[in-house]
């Protein structure tokens, strides 16, 4: 049974697209639509601009969002039993199922990236991944960091023995320093903007859920298994909740493939940018295939 999965924000790459809009005429008509409800050219950045410009996030989000929904889109086969997206591939996996119109899943994406850009200047804050220890034992150091009324907690759930933590930068470093201590086989600092998936995102989830609550949101075509519960979804009232809590929310990917395969799931393509999911599933669980679009 095929599963498609769309990935999140860092997949991005310069020159992402380029070949779809050149050689398929709906690919070009999707991306010259999205250039005008930008009301700026996403796509000479995208194809042509530098690695700078497009680690901007009101420019990689909706970027990621293009290349993984028109790849999906221009697809042959499109017969996917269900669908998934990693944080920002959310949008993506729910735009592919017509839960939301192309439309209006790029605006939601542009909302969501300019929101979740003033929440990181309001609270500055960074994210790090843990290599090499089990879920409990972060999640119970990040609890005692946060005692002390800092903010740190486990963030992208990703694969057994990959966890990502979010929180203020303080509260990283310490957690950082003590989950080495207790085994880490690493704890790296990641290069992103801020602390996303924490409460330090609150000020950007109350913003996109009021265009979240403007935006229509249909049944979508098959299920979409969503981050906050890794759980199937199909009803839009339910869809649109879970949008709304997914900002401050762990991103619980390692259940949400377990969860796919349970319900039949054996093979998943990767729509969109990079292999990143692909080999997280991979680490997930060894006899299901994964891979991305050829």
């Amino acid at each position: 049974m095929k599963a498609f999965v769309f990935p999140g924000q860092g997949s991005q790459f310069v020159g992402m697209g380029k070949e779809l809009y050149d050689n398929n005429p709906m690919a070009k008509e999707l991306f010259d639509k999205a250039d005008e409800i930008l009301s700026f050219k996403i796509t000479d950045i995208m194809f042509a601009g530098t690695d700078e410009q497009l680690k901007q996030t009101n420019v990689t989000q909706p970027a990621v969002f293009l290349h993984s929904v028109i790849s999906a889109l221009c697809l042959d086969e499109q017969d996917a039993a269900m669908v998934a997206g990693h944080s920002l591939g959310e949008f993506s996996a729910l735009t592919f199922a017509g839960a939301l119109t192309f439309e209006d899943g790029l605006r939601l994406v542009a909302a969501r990236a300019n929101a979740m850009q003033k929440a990181c200047e309001a609270n500055p804050g960074i994210m790090a991944a843990i290599i090499g220890l089990p879920d409990e034992k972060i999640e119970e150091i990040c609890a005692e960091v946060s005692k002390g009324g800092k903010t740190v907690i486990a963030a992208n759930y990703n694969c057994p023995g990959q966890l990502v933590i979010s929180g203020d930068n303080d509260a990283i470093n310490e957690a950082c320093e003590q989950l080495k201590a207790a085994g880490a086989k690493r704890a790296l600092p990641l290069k992103v903007g801020g602390a996303f998936h924490s409460p330090l995102m609150q000020p950007a989830k109350e913003e996109l859920q009021a265009a979240i609550e403007k935006t229509e949101v249909k049944a979508p075509k098959c299920p979409v298994y969503q981050n906050v519960d890794a759980q199937a979804h199909v009803d839009p009232v339910e869809i649109k909740a879970n949008l709304i809590a997914q900002l401050t929310s762990p991103v619980r990917w390692t259940k949400t493939v377990q969860n796919m395969i349970a319900a039949g799931a054996d093979d998943f393509l990767e729509c969109g940018p990079g292999k990143a999911l692909q080999g997280m599933i991979g680490r997930i669980d060894k006899t299901v295939a994964a891979h991305g679009i050829a």
